[in-house]
């Protein structure tokens, strides 16, 4: 493969067994705060990923993908442009760019843990805003300009919204009376003494998004649907554990029963041994429910139990 000395629209040819030429996979990465959730997923469905503090291109294992960093705020823009084939960023900034893209799939994780995160409009807590109409004739600062002024429209508020380059939690009560913000967990606005008004204006979720013409191309699409598999696969994974166990067949029923009750597993792999007695059992299940659930196991009769962690599950 040649080496790729100039900006993203270029890519390298890549030489197939047959002989043919075609061109690398261009992905877009999200740099900032899903930069480590991404690239811990990309390597748990078996990417390796690597990158040098001070570089925007890092370098998969696989020679058919080129990759850059770029900023979620912008990736709808330069895969919508085809200067990138795909990428990954959340719904929010696909609605503020109104980015014509094809969205592939949904990827549900975060900065943090695997929830969506939500735009709310805040105030300080001592604030007269009650709700979204009090918001006439009030400003707010926020990142999500374009999409807030289109949702305030569509309820009828007409407000003043500024562009926030940051910080914007501490913009309330001097330089704007409300904000909409990106949330996760609320402890943010809550350590700025700020309350939330109504409902979440946006729910949103980390998107695969693609080119629509490179979407098109059947080696691309082919190359993104792999790729979509094995991520999927790998958040199927991330809250489940596989249980392994021996279990005397005579007390089989009442293990199953245990299973069935507390998980609604039907059923798990069942396995003869050499020992005629005993069977060996495995099942696929949520790690939050492990803990409890050890001890039933043993008490019922299982032995030698082994937990262990999964990489993918590909339905």
């Amino acid at each position: 493969m040649k080496k790729n000395t100039s900006s993203v629209s270029a890519v390298a040819p890549m030489a197939t067994m047959e002989g043919e030429i075609r061109t690398a996979l261009k992905l877009g990465l999200p740099k900032g705060s899903l930069q480590e959730s991404t690239f811990k997923l990309f390597k748990k469905a078996g990417y390796r990923v690597n990158v040098s503090s001070r570089s925007y291109y890092p370098t998969f294992d696989d020679p058919e993908i080129q990759s850059m960093l770029i900023r979620a705020q912008e990736m709808a823009r330069y895969v919508e442009n085809g200067i990138l084939d795909c990428g990954l960023t959340g719904l929010d900034w696909i609605l503020e760019q109104n980015a014509d893209v094809h969205t592939v799939a949904e990827l549900n994780y975060a900065k943090e843990g695997l929830k969506p995160v939500k735009w709310v409009v805040a105030v300080p807590n001592n604030s007269a805003i009650k709700e979204l109409k009090d918001l006439n004739g009030k400003r707010i600062a926020t990142e999500l300009v374009g999409f807030t002024k289109r949702y305030m429209e569509m309820c009828g508020v007409k407000a003043e919204v500024d562009f926030s380059w940051g910080a914007t939690e501490v913009k309330p009560p001097l330089l704007a009376d409300a904000i909409v913000e990106l949330t996760e967990t609320g402890s943010s606005l809550r350590a700025n003494n700020l309350r939330i008004v109504g409902e979440p204006i946006l729910v949103s979720t980390t998107r695969f998004i693609a080119n629509k013409k490179a979407w098109e191309d059947p080696w691309k699409r082919k190359k993104i649907e792999n790729i979509i598999m094995l991520l999927q696969g790998a958040l199927a994974a991330e809250e489940l554990v596989g249980l392994k166990m021996n279990v005397p067949k005579a007390a089989l029923p009442k293990i199953m029963e245990i299973l069935k009750e507390l998980h609604g597993l039907h059923s798990p792999t069942v396995s003869e041994l050499m020992d005629k007695d005993w069977a060996a059992l495995e099942v696929i299940i949520r790690e939050s429910g492990v803990r409890d659930l050890i001890p039933m196991l043993k008490t019922a009769g299982a032995s030698g139990i082994v937990e262990y962690p999964l990489n993918k599950v590909i339905p």
